[in-house]
């Protein structure tokens, strides 16, 4: 599964040699964060990994974890939350595990891995919110590239022994901002918005099919 870029692809992790690279990646970067614990890609019923890769170096991962008996990893900190979505019939969804390496072209891999991270969690599983918990520093980030919304007060993320917003957007405004700028980014923009840095409609379609293909 690859987007257009021949030189640029975005893959599932679902062989022990491509979590094995998503692992490294992660263990990385997150040490250089100063995060504690120990941080595995592992295969899960319940999550998907994806990897980019540039002319073969992995440059970044992200793990999209989907509802289940056991909750959301983000349950430990935020359940109270997140509760609240799944008592009004929302079928929820966890951002975790994002790492992109130094060098890298940071935006588009990033707008890469989301993309294909949305399609994913909204035509595959049919998921309606998603979440992620992000460090202080990397809120506004998200507000203002992605819309995600700041869901209360800071909280501590156990998993790293950080301080840690919970972050949401619907994927309604997801697939809104993807339909009315993706594929649009030019040098002259001054759009402050990951969202021109996705595929444009007719790619995103036939990536959505390959995708499908792929994990029926």
């Amino acid at each position: 599964m690859t987007i257009p870029d021949p030189a640029h692809s975005i893959r599932l992790a679902d062989t022990d040699e491509t979590r094995f690279s998503a692992s490294q990646l992660l263990g990385k970067m997150y040490a250089w964060r100063g995060y504690a614990g120990t941080h595995r890609v592992e295969e899960h019923p319940h999550r998907v990994t994806l990897f980019a890769t540039e002319r073969g170096e992995t440059v970044g991962t992200v793990t999209l974890g989907f509802d289940s008996a056991e909750g959301l990893l983000a349950d430990a900190d935020f359940k109270d939350v997140i509760d609240g979505y799944r008592m009004q019939g929302g079928r929820v969804c966890e951002i975790t595990k994002l790492a992109i390496a130094p060098g890298a072209n940071s935006r588009q891999t990033l707008a890469s891995l989301c993309h294909v991270m949305f399609i994913y969690s909204h035509t595959k599983h049919r998921c309606t919110d998603v979440f992620i918990e992000v460090n202080p520093r990397h809120r506004r980030y998200y507000e203002t590239m992605l819309g995600f919304q700041c869901l209360g007060e800071q909280r501590i993320n156990k998993r790293v022994n950080a301080p840690s917003f919970l972050l949401w957007t619907s994927m309604d405004h997801v697939a809104e901002q993807i339909a009315k700028l993706g594929g649009t980014a030019s040098p002259t923009s001054t759009v402050r918005s990951l969202y021109p840095h996705f595929l444009p409609p007719a790619d995103a379609a036939s990536l959505t099919d390959r995708l499908l293909n792929k994990t029926k």
